[in-house]
């Protein structure tokens, strides 16, 4: 019989709906009942894409003597962490305080007052690697909820007063200069694996934000330290089995230091940061690798991420049916051995293709399988027949059983995508890139922005089959959906998206905003938790705080609204706080910092839109790697014509009846000009 969860939208909450434990969503009905009970609540939260998620779900959950003493006993409330991140963030900060780590499956008691006093996150079925049994868990909880209710009760009491003393203070420092951006990159050179790219051991993720900060930081300053690491990071990246050689698109994390076996789920969030870090190195190298996986990257998201109503799905999973054995595991579905490159391509091809994938007989990943990379010492090819024989696998791999797609829109990942989608169709002059940011963008404002009369607008989180969920969009939905919009709208020359962006950029300042300048995760009239989350650092994506400060200053440069200019300035001050400290975890603070610290430079092209000299003009811009800077296209404004859609071209008019570019940075402009090469010096471009 389905638990109460069948009314749900979250596909993750949906894979428990036939659990025989009595599962209850998040709400303020379970909790009254663990109180009416005098039982303790069992908090599990995961996501749809989590591997150690499904293995824990099938060993315990649906096993009926767990799901028994389960239900005998507690509350049991599940939570997909993509859907209320601020609940997640809140208790894995306990969890973290508690045990010095954190990941998924996160596993707390909560009293029913919501204060937690027992954690973890997997727990397996037996006593294993010193860990208990889930069982001998819930029987040795359950001992103290009745044997000691008074320890209990001050555990739990004492650990919402340790979060509550952890509040942040940065919001009084100043913004970073140009010399905590110089500690910052010290840092990260500090901790750079000069051998095999990216930062710090196993397991490595891609630092998609750090990369960025990087690229910014060589624009402004030359460095080829910081250019190096970024280019170095990105061929190894690339090369490696976190990347999909045959299907474009990244993987979640490489459980190696070498980037070899990848930990197989992939992320909406993670292919649109890594999608437009690759455009941007293009933009200031020319990298043809670079080109290359941000085009196929792109592609992934819309070939295998694009939902009907034309969002972007949340992720595809690790895990899929094994078409040789049956079994469900994780790689399956990207795995390959030398007979089965045989049996696909023949056995010249099929020998070929083991020699530049790098597929051997002992394997890299499990049972003799390997994960296709591209060997430095490769063999070299003839381009046409490896692109024949990548044609053939993938078609051979799409035979296979696919994994399992959530289908749910996450706002502000969405807001990532269009903003990567949007500058990949302009800068390798793929229109149909720039139309699906677009479809993508007008979902967003048709299913996921409130603004009915009678009712403070907001923004939903998530979105699934065109409906919209019940949750409130937090912080990095609004930063990040803003940050997409005002790409589209420098792409596109649609003043509406800019609008748009200002509508979310205002709630920011009124609901997310504190006195002293920093943010919070929530707004002032979200449901009320245990503790108000606030937390500036990055995890797989942007903080929000850092997201919205990056969009408030490309607002501010776009508007001349100094409301939003000072917003921005006074929520950097974490970054002065943390980027000397502990770069890595703040990258993108870091990258908006150096777009504060470069102006950012304000571009308007005015012209005819048929008229290919404003075309070109318009690319020149696009093409700049001024850090942060905006763009503005549109028909010339005479002084007289009052303002238009984008206020960066008022008054801006043709130049001797030519499609001119005006630069401003700091309140001083540029010479006007007609010339792209020109308008591309103005902005420190390196021309492809």
């Amino acid at each position: 019989m389905p638990n109460r969860l069948a009314n749900e939208t979250s596909p993750y909450l949906l894979q428990h709906v036939d659990n025989p434990v009595d599962w209850w969503p998040w709400s303020p009905e379970a909790f009254a009942e663990a109180r009416e009970r005098g039982v303790p609540v069992l908090l599990s939260v995961g996501y749809s894409s989590c591997h150690w998620c499904h293995v824990m779900a099938h060993e315990s959950f649906e096993d009926e003597l767990t799901a028994a003493a389960m239900n005998e006993h507690f509350v049991n409330i599940k939570v997909d962490r993509e859907e209320r991140p601020d609940v997640d963030a809140v208790y894995m900060e306990a969890v973290q305080a508690a045990t010095g780590q954190g990941g998924w499956p996160m596993t707390v008691f909560l009293t029913a007052d919501a204060e937690p006093f027992y954690f973890g996150t997997y727990f397996p079925p037996e006593p294993r690697h010193g860990m208990p049994s889930f069982m001998q868990v819930l029987e040795g909880v359950r001992a103290a909820w009745v044997g000691r209710p008074d320890e209990v009760a001050e555990v739990a009491q004492k650990i919402v007063r340790d979060l509550a003393g952890r509040q942040l203070d940065y919001g009084k420092a100043g913004s970073p200069g140009a010399e905590e951006l110089a500690q910052a990159l010290l840092g990260l050179t500090r901790e750079y694996d000069a051998v095999r790219g990216g930062f710090g051991g196993a397991p490595k993720f891609p630092p998609s934000m750090v990369l960025e900060f990087l690229l910014r930081h060589y624009a402004r300053t030359g460095s080829e330290g910081a250019l190096q690491m970024a280019a170095d990071t990105c061929e190894a990246m690339a090369r490696g089995g976190i990347y999909d050689q045959l299907g474009g698109g990244f993987a979640r994390y490489s459980v190696d230091r070498e980037w070899v076996v990848p930990h197989f789920e992939k992320m909406l969030y993670d292919n649109a940061l890594l999608c437009r870090v690759y455009a941007h190195l293009w933009r200031a190298t020319g990298s043809e690798l670079a080109r290359r996986v941000a085009l196929e990257t792109a592609d992934f998201m819309v070939r295998e991420l694009r939902t009907a109503q034309g969002g972007f799905a949340s992720a595809l999973d690790a895990d899929s049916e094994d078409p040789l054995t049956g079994e469900h595991v994780e790689g399956a579905y990207y795995a390959w051995t030398p007979a089965r490159l045989r049996e696909v391509l023949g056995e010249d091809d099929g020998a070929l293709a083991a020699a530049y994938f790098g597929v051997t007989e002992e394997g890299t990943f499990e049972h003799g399988a390997s994960v296709l990379q591209l060997p430095q010492d490769g063999p070299a090819v003839d381009a046409e027949r490896i692109a024949g024989i990548r044609e053939r696998l993938l078609a051979a791999r799409a035979e296979r059983p696919a994994p399992g797609r959530d289908d749910k829109v996450v706002a502000a990942w969405n807001g990532l995508a269009i903003a990567a989608l949007a500058e990949c169709g302009a800068y390798f002059e793929r229109p149909d890139l720039v139309e699906r940011a677009t479809e993508a963008a007008d979902l967003l404002v048709r299913v996921h922005f409130d603004a009915a009369a009678g009712r403070a607008p907001r923004l939903s989180r998530t979105s699934k089959d065109g409906h919209v969920g019940a949750n409130a969009g937090v912080l990095e939905d609004y930063g990040d959906v803003a940050e997409g919009f005002l790409a589209l709208a420098a792409v596109t020359g649609e003043g509406v998206w800019l609008e748009f962006a200002g509508f979310l950029l205002d709630l920011v300042l009124d609901r997310f905003t504190a006195e002293d300048g920093s943010l919070y995760d929530t707004a002032h009239d979200a449901e009320k938790l245990i503790r108000r989350p606030q937390d500036p650092t990055d995890t797989a994506a942007p903080s929000g705080w850092t997201a919205a400060a990056g969009a408030l200053l490309s607002y501010a440069a776009h508007t001349g609204s100094q409301a939003h200019r000072t917003a921005a300035e006074r929520a950097l001050g974490v970054v002065q706080a943390l980027g000397p400290r502990v770069p890595r975890f703040i990258g993108h603070g870091l990258s908006v910092a150096e777009a504060l610290l470069d102006g950012p430079r304000e571009v308007a092209v005015v012209g005819h839109p048929e008229d290919p000299a404003r075309a070109a003009l318009h690319r020149a811009a696009l093409l700049g790697t001024a850090p942060g800077a905006v763009v503005a296209v549109g028909l010339p404004q005479p002084a007289e014509g009052g303002e238009g859609e984008f206020p960066l071209l008022a008054e801006r008019t043709l130049v001797r009846d030519l499609p001119a570019a005006y630069v401003c940075r700091h309140f001083v402009c540029a010479r006007p000009t007609t010339d792209p090469v020109e308008l591309a010096e103005q902005l420190g471009a390196v021309r492809p």
